[in-house]
């Protein structure tokens, strides 16, 4: 619910409600997730509640003043670094361009609306989409910019190792979002990240001079399909933390999304966009 207290949701508005209430400059918010292991501790939907709590957060702080509508969340994402574990479903690539170009394409022929903000839940979904949104800011003539709530927050982690995944930062935030899906008792008792995969981790995972396609269940880089520092060193306090300090940078984001000068101009649907 927005401040005013009227539902910001696509999915509960009526058909004669989408021209009454939506125009040009209204943003449609996306949440993308994903399904795949997050360790003993956290829930296959991991990514799709941070992203999707996170877009109901957002569009409750800032929907009135950016005229924000939170659309149904993607539970579903590009996640074969966890295809060895059992639960994890995947789409490849072409699916996910094809769903997020076909989606994006419904929703501007149903609306008036040529702004859309995506809230991505899941690191593996990030090459995609920044790819993605190149295409889909030109073949549909929106304007489009993706969020990782996970990263946005400048917020620092206790943690021994990189924060890749299932660790003490993702943890946190579902001490925070989810309190009752995370599940700490069944991380075994000698359960101890190993400093000594900090050079493997970045070599695979954080150096941007090469690409790797790692699995989080590579004993070198992951201990439970966990990458990260000891999720029980995770707290709701610092989940609320990162939080808070996400939705504050999301301020400037929105600000920079909702500018005039942001708008597409039809021109785009050409192939060739003229001189100005």
């Amino acid at each position: 619910m927005s401040a005013t207290g009227r539902s910001r949701r696509y999915d509960l508005l009526t058909a004669p409600d989408i021209p009454a209430r939506l125009s040009r400059h209204s943003v449609l918010v996306l949440p993308i997730g994903s399904t795949e292991q997050h360790g003993p501790h956290l829930p296959l939907n991991t990514d799709t509640v941070i992203a999707d709590r996170f877009t109901q957060m957002l569009v409750a702080r800032y929907g009135d003043h950016h005229d924000l509508w939170t659309l149904p969340a993607l539970p579903y994402g590009l996640s074969l670094e966890h295809a060895w574990a059992a639960g994890t479903v995947s789409l490849n690539i072409a699916t996910f361009s094809s769903l997020l170009d076909t989606l994006v394409g419904q929703y501007v022929s149903a609306t008036t609306a040529r702004r859309l903000l995506i809230v991505n839940g899941h690191g593996g979904n990030r090459g995609g989409l920044e790819t993605l949104a190149y295409e889909l800011q030109r073949t549909h003539a929106i304007a489009v910019c993706v969020i990782h709530p996970v990263s946005l927050s400048p917020e620092a982690t206790d943690s021994e190792l990189p924060e890749i995944h299932a660790g003490v930062r993702e943890t946190s935030m579902m001490l925070a979002f989810a309190p009752d899906a995370v599940h700490l008792g069944r991380i075994p008792a000698d359960h101890t990240p190993d400093p000594g995969r900090r050079e493997e981790i970045e070599r695979l995972i954080l150096r941007r001079g090469t690409t790797w396609p790692w699995s989080s269940g590579d004993p070198a880089i992951s201990s439970l399909g966990i990458i990260g520092g000891d999720p029980r060193k995770a707290t709701a306090a610092a989940g609320h933390s990162i939080i808070a300090n996400a939705l504050e940078a999301g301020a400037e984001v929105l600000a920079l999304l909702t500018d005039p000068i942001t708008d597409v101009p039809d021109t785009l649907r050409r192939t060739h966009v003229p001189h100005p």
